[in-house]
């Protein structure tokens, strides 16, 4: 008797632990995975600097769904059949340690993303799953079948043509709607497409000629809207990176595409103050500082570079003492500490953290089984689907759960 056909479509983290699994779980059944490029698991092998973020150490779900811009709701169904602690346990089961970092991002032990590729690997080679490289999808439809039941017809660009009893789409995210085109045909319906988790461009801004400095706890408003966050902030030689702005690109990534790109953020390098609050202790400074230049005395512990960046924005004199500093001149710098505006122009992504926003709505796909509501055998994993998390190992979390539940096929 001839073999039930699943194809899995998508050779990422979520496609490829629903094609391993799939294969695992049902014996009977043929589990053939197409890529449309030349590499599998691209996005695993660069995450976290070719560490790999597993997931995160997050064990409540309540906490865990609130590190979702978009799917909470969804996930929070999810997680109740392959959470965090599964996660952890399916790889250390099959040879793979995970630790824990303080900020809570958990990688391999061996700090190296080939170490989870490997695994996987093994287990497609272990139950026998096909792999079908640079095999991009054009169309997919439901053909009748006499005396049998729907298949799946998937039409390939080389215009090789595979059929099918499931479907797993695992395809990740696009920045085209038009690629969305072929799931839209069976009957689906595309939250528009748009990036997440990308850094903001100051094109020509002074702030630039200190990239690779790092500042621990900064709050970062988009300027007209309520979108804020606070973390660690890092200068590049195209704008501003780090934790608190790809936290705050995921959050605003509709409201950010929609202006652009270009927007007004205002940036508190010392969050614990306000300008107020800052023009005080300044005022105090001048006398507990008195006799100090101010350039050498940096009473904030920040970066001294950064300290002297700021001095400069204030016009003020390398040689000033902290007993001299105008009133005028204190509350620019005031200002500038607490609430620095930057004309951002444009996106750059990272590579390793990009994710797209948008997708399949998800109203039109089971939680529990990521089967479409619409057409039988058909079912979702990962990108594809219209949740996206922050960064910190969420959107591989999310990959892994959905792409353990598809697996089920139920």
């Amino acid at each position: 008797m001839q073999k039930k056909q699943l194809v899995v479509i998508g050779g990422g983290a979520a496609g490829f632990f629903c094609a391993v699994n799939a294969a695992r779980i049902h014996p009977h059944i043929q589990v053939t995975l197409v890529e449309k490029t030349s590499k599998l698991l691209s996005k695993v092998k660069v995450s976290g600097g070719g560490r790999c973020n597993v997931t995160h150490a997050c064990f409540s779900m309540a906490d865990m769904i609130k590190k979702y811009p978009r799917g909470s709701a969804f996930l929070k169904k999810a997680f109740h059949h392959f959470f965090t602690t599964d996660t952890i346990a399916w790889f250390e089961s099959r040879g793979v340690k995970i630790k824990a970092e303080d900020d809570g991002r958990m990688f391999p032990v061996t700090d190296n993303s080939q170490t989870i590729i490997d695994c996987l690997l093994s287990e497609a080679s272990k139950y026998k799953v096909q792999i079908m490289m640079n095999a991009e999808v054009k169309e997919i439809f439901k053909t009748k079948q006499k005396g049998q039941s729907d298949r799946f017809t998937i039409i390939l660009k080389n215009e090789n043509v595979l059929n099918a009893d499931y479907v797993c789409i695992a395809s990740g995210g696009y920045a085209k709607y038009s690629q969305f085109e072929w799931i839209n045909k069976l009957g689906h319906h595309i939250a528009s497409p748009v990036p997440s988790l990308f850094t903001f461009n100051l094109p020509g801004n002074k702030i630039t000629s200190l990239m690779g400095i790092a500042v621990e706890n900064v709050q970062v408003k988009i300027a007209g809207t309520k979108l804020q966050q606070q973390g660690p902030l890092l200068i590049t030689h195209w704008g501003l990176s780090g934790p608190a702005i790809l936290k705050l690109s995921a959050w605003g990534a509709g409201i950010l595409a929609e202006k652009n790109y270009n927007y007004q953020v205002v940036i508190n390098w010392l969050p614990e103050y306000h300008e107020n609050s800052m023009i005080e202790k300044l005022q105090g400074f001048r006398f507990s500082l008195a006799s100090q230049k101010i350039v050498n005395r940096n009473p904030f512990l920040l970066p001294s570079r950064l300290w002297e960046y700021f001095l400069s924005e204030v016009a003020l004199s390398v040689e000033m003492r902290w007993a001299d500093l105008p009133a005028k001149t204190q509350n620019k710098l005031a200002k500038i500490l607490c609430a620095q505006e930057f004309e951002v122009k444009g996106k750059t992504t990272f590579k390793e953290e990009f994710v797209t926003a948008g997708g399949v709505e998800l109203s039109e796909i089971n939680a529990s089984s990521m089967q479409s509501k619409l057409v039988p055998g058909l079912y979702f994993a990962g990108e594809a689907m219209n949740v996206d998390g922050i960064t910190g190992g969420y959107n591989f979390q999310h990959a892994w759960t959905s792409g353990w539940i598809a697996a089920n096929l139920k």
